[in-house]
């Protein structure tokens, strides 16, 4: 401390040094208890000195409290103890930086009077997710039991998800992906099999379509790491169309694909999830139509692909 310094009450002080806090902020701070001056707390009027080494711990910003929306819900299912919904593409689950409003949570709170506490003020009820592009049915728990027995069926992998997902390229039904994933070592928004760090994820190929110079697949995944079928489906050459992040993109199609490129989204879409209801213990299977945009899709490659059959 220099000796200009000396002689001013500590809130002056680091207000003088620290441009990132306002002084009522420093204050705040200060009777917290979180400066000290050498072994001991400060307070606002202490009058510094040159000896005095001066020790100030900023916390972590509080988590913000997601507000309630008026977003509409589709509901497949409703009871007192879990709600499954219908997650439109182009939806964040729960809040997080460069999404605080518009998402699921913030839908939830509005609709829902109860909500699980277990994930934390940002993730209430959230048991699972889908990627923000991927569109489909999710379970939210209402209390803290039906949270609990939820997450350990999907840790157990005793739940079962099935998708449906539209590929470039001819896939066989069968095939069994069974390659570990993690953060990709040059884009840490990205996920990949060359990782440090990686997981087991095991993607299963159970139906096939060909349709055109692409697959309809349905899908089962018995491990829910981030992005995994859209990675695993890169992975052997297969990317999932309209997925612009893993290569999903045809930018010089022929004409007779063309309609393709009406979709603004990746096609995947969570078409099944079975699990045991916390409560009852009973089977439940629910399942979920394609959205319009993917099922016009698929009816516009049919109809092709039978045109291509007949002419043959």
């Amino acid at each position: 401390m220099n000796e200009e310094d000396s002689l001013q009450r500590l809130d002056q002080y680091l207000n003088n040094k620290i441009k990132t806090c306002t002084r009522s902020q420093l204050q705040r701070l200060i009777r917290e208890g979180r400066v000290l001056i050498g072994s001991k707390l400060g307070r606002p009027s202490t009058l510094t000195k040159t000896s005095d080494i001066i020790t100030l711990t900023i916390p972590p910003p509080a988590e913000a409290e997601p507000s309630p929306e008026a977003i509409s819900l589709d509901v497949v299912h409703d009871d007192q103890d879990l709600i499954v919904v219908n997650k439109p593409s182009g939806m964040v689950v729960h809040p997080a930086a460069g999404h605080t409003k518009g998402t699921l949570v913030n839908a939830l709170l509005h609709h829902l009077e109860d909500l699980s506490g277990i994930g934390g003020v940002l993730r209430p009820g959230i048991v699972h997710r889908l990627d923000r592009g991927t569109s489909g049915l999710i379970v939210i728990a209402k209390n803290d039991l039906a949270h609990i027995k939820l997450a350990e069926q999907f840790k157990n992998r005793e739940t079962e998800k099935i998708y449906s997902a539209l590929v470039w390229g001819n896939v066989s039904a069968g095939q069994k992906i069974d390659v570990p994933i993690g953060r990709d070592l040059i884009n840490r928004k990205k996920i990949s099999p060359h990782s440090k760090h990686t997981r087991t994820a095991i993607t299963q190929i159970v139906d096939s379509e060909t349709l055109s110079e692409t697959s309809l697949l349905r899908i089962a995944i018995t491990t829910g790491r981030t992005h995994q079928i859209r990675v695993h489906l890169k992975t052997i050459g297969n990317p999932i169309v309209g997925d612009a992040e893993y290569g999903g993109l045809r930018k010089n199609l022929p004409e007779h694909l063309r309609f393709i490129k009406t979709l603004r989204r990746q096609f995947l879409h969570a078409t099944q999830l079975s699990f045991k209801h916390p409560t009852s213990g009973q089977r439940m299977t629910l399942t979920s139509a394609l959205p319009s945009e993917l099922q016009k899709i698929i009816d516009f490659l049919r109809h092709k692909t039978e045109r291509k059959t007949a002419n043959d």
